[in-house]
């Protein structure tokens, strides 16, 4: 069996145009996405099998926007969330057309991965740093020297837009860097200098920016795929009548880890991330990715660089 680790990237949610949402626009001079600059990132890290969750409905777009080019360079797979995925005897509601959420989608891929694995989301920008850190603890996974997982942890002032209010996953962890909770702080905007969030009295309350916080940058092993499935048995029952209840990632490492049953390390980087929350953050982005390039980060063509030296 091989043991390389793989990045599973979270796509479903990019429509059946690919390419035509706002998070996924062109942002790189030669009309790079910003997912094109993660699996640059990802490759060079070592990642040499890649998996997409994406909806049947577009294969095909997506097949011809990316995966023909990276088919060439490493393993590139394939699995489908549909509404129906996963449900095993749940009836779908007829009134359900909101996706079941992040950890259905990781879900709907437990037939392909028998590897230590990496999740990202499609429409964001992780750092170069992320991947190399991650790869590195996955390594050290398929060697079983480790059996935890992990989770790269962004401070927060790296992660914010100036264009509105976001919501962010705030850590909990003691001193070894061992997380204990992520709670979820929503309304989160900078203020006059200050970053403020909404708390759950509807109170206004401070934050200093050097917080911990996740992206859905994380770094597992195969059983997390028996533990979706019982969580996600539960989440059905209970909210699976809800038009637009959403079965997250976070929420499962939560109970894992708040029962006992996994660790989960937390990798600190200090590389900003960025995605498009607002259309007023692409100009952001744009002027992101300039610098980058004119600091040596990335080639000015990005696919002509990739294909060079893989």
């Amino acid at each position: 069996m091989n043991n390389q680790p793989t990045l599973l990237i979270l796509a479903a949610g990019m429509g059946s145009r690919y390419g035509g949402l706002k998070q996924i626009d062109p942002v790189g001079p030669h009309d790079e996405r910003i997912l094109d600059y993660s699996l640059y990132d990802a490759i060079r890290a070592g990642f040499q099998k890649i998996v997409f969750v994406i909806r049947r409905s577009f294969e095909e777009a997506v097949r011809n926007a990316i995966g023909s080019k990276l088919e060439r360079i490493v393993e590139t797979v394939y699995a489908y969330q549909e509404l129906d995925s996963c449900l095993n005897g749940f009836p779908l509601p007829s009134d359900r057309q909101k996706p079941w959420g992040t950890g259905h989608a990781i879900l709907v891929a437990q037939d392909i991965i028998n590897q230590p694995f990496a999740v990202i989301n499609a429409d964001d920008y992780y750092g170069p740093n992320a991947y190399r850190i991650m790869k590195r603890h996955l390594d050290l996974t398929a060697k079983n020297l480790n059996s935890e997982y992990a989770m790269v942890g962004y401070v927060l002032h790296n992660t914010l837009s100036e264009h509105g209010n976001v919501s962010r996953g705030v850590c909990q962890y003691n001193s070894d860097l061992y997380l204990s909770e992520i709670v979820e702080r929503t309304g989160l905007s900078v203020q006059g200098g200050r970053i403020v969030f909404t708390n759950e009295e509807g109170m206004e309350q401070a934050l200093t920016g050097d917080e911990i916080v996740s992206m859905n940058l994380w770094g597992f092993t195969p059983d997390i795929f028996g533990h979706l499935q019982w969580q996600f048995a539960l989440f059905l029952r209970k909210e699976g009548h809800k038009q637009k209840s959403e079965f997250y990632i976070p929420s499962v490492v939560n109970n894992l880890v708040q029962s006992g049953q996994k660790r989960v390390r937390i990798l600190q980087t200090t590389d900003r991330w960025f995605g498009v929350t607002y259309q007023e953050d692409r100009r952001f982005v744009q002027s992101s990715i300039r610098k980058l390039i004119q600091e040596k980060v990335y080639p000015e063509n990005l696919w002509k660089d990739l294909f060079g030296q893989f």
